[in-house]
């Protein structure tokens, strides 16, 4: 059963809380790749809007998927990044400048396949209960990664 909106909205709100409270320390993803904090402007506000979201590393890129654990809808985070020029990303204490790519066609599919479902097989039950095409970001970094201000109360 896919989780409801709201819930995972709150889930959401708990996840980036904790980033920040705990300066990225208890951060974790399991056994293969990592749990980062995606910062990307709304579409519709314009505001910065931040979740946190599993992904792996393709050398010096990273790669996020939007399953919104199932969810028959693209996620709202995947939307946001889908029309940001730019956004910000946080793993651990570190921040980092990024320029998102929405993989498309046979590249999406490629990297979905060979990558994300080979180290992460799990993501294939989201798949299948959402119905719907997984999208899959390319996260291209623009810069050095810097010490992040994780834990400030006043981001947002």
């Amino acid at each position: 059963m896919a989780m409801s909106h709201s819930m995972m909205a709150r889930g959401n709100a708990i996840g980036v809380w904790m980033h920040r409270a705990f300066k990225g320390r208890l951060d974790g993803g399991g056994k293969v790749g990592g749990v980062l904090m995606v910062t990307s402007p709304g579409r519709r506000t314009g505001l910065p809007r931040s979740t946190m979201v599993r992904y792996l590393e393709d050398g010096d890129d990273y790669l996020v998927w939007g399953t919104g654990s199932g969810s028959t809808t693209e996620p709202d985070w995947f939307r946001n990044l889908r029309l940001a020029d730019e956004a910000t990303i946080e793993i651990g204490t570190h921040a980092q400048q990024v320029r998102p790519e929405v993989l498309e066609g046979s590249d999406r599919d490629t990297v979905w396949l060979a990558t994300v479902r080979a180290q992460i097989p799990g993501v294939e039950k989201y798949e299948k209960r959402s119905g719907r095409t997984i999208p899959v970001a390319r996260l291209h970094p623009l810069g050095p990664r810097v010490d992040s201000a994780a834990g400030d109360p006043g981001r947002d």
